[in-house]
């Protein structure tokens, strides 16, 4: 529940212009549904944040590059055009969540809204950066966000037990710097 405060504040902290930038460190739960504990995320700081945001901006685009697809954000926004999701993420059939295949795009109003970008094990700093600053780029470009969420899981980088991919802090860095630009 303090995760999902942490969150919620940096979003009302972003809305009423006390920060331009906010983080919390213990954030990214993107796993969690609306009934549903899920993927060691049993609330979604991410949804509630973004949900905060709407309050008073009109287009929020969310971009995830944990190696999990962030399927509990792109669910709850499944139907909107109002956010747009960006996942980059490991997908081989057999990896969790086992979602975010490059066809799943969203429905009704949310049609188009959903992008995934589903990655093999092995993704490194420099594959990562070529396929996701054009990706985000052209997201940003066509989408025209007036507010930015982005989750930074950490077991995509190197050396994860979990993951499978060969990211550095480095490379996070970068994506977060171009995301910023």
């Amino acid at each position: 529940a303090l995760c999902s405060g942490a969150s919620i504040e940096a979003a009302s902290l972003i809305n009423n212009r006390g920060a331009d930038i906010a983080i919390n460190w213990a954030g990214g739960l993107h796993h969690a549904k609306r009934r549903q504990a899920y993927g060691f995320c049993y609330l979604n700081d991410i949804v509630l944040c973004i949900l905060e945001l709407l309050t008073v901006h009109n287009r929020v685009m969310y971009i995830d590059i944990d190696i999990h697809h962030g399927d509990g954000v792109e669910e709850a926004f499944w139907h909107s055009n109002r956010v747009l999701t960006v996942s980059f993420h490991m997908y081989d059939g057999n990896f969790f969540p086992g979602t975010g295949h490059l066809d799943d795009r969203g429905e009704l109003d949310g049609k188009g809204y959903s992008v995934n970008v589903p990655l093999k094990e092995g993704v490194d700093d420099e594959c990562f950066l070529s396929l996701s600053r054009p990706v985000i780029g052209k997201c940003v470009e066509q989408y025209r966000p007036d507010v930015i969420v982005l989750q930074c899981g950490a077991d995509s980088l190197r050396g994860d037990m979990i993951g499978e991919w060969n990211m550095s802090i480095r490379g996070h860095g970068e994506c977060v710097e171009f995301c910023r630009g």
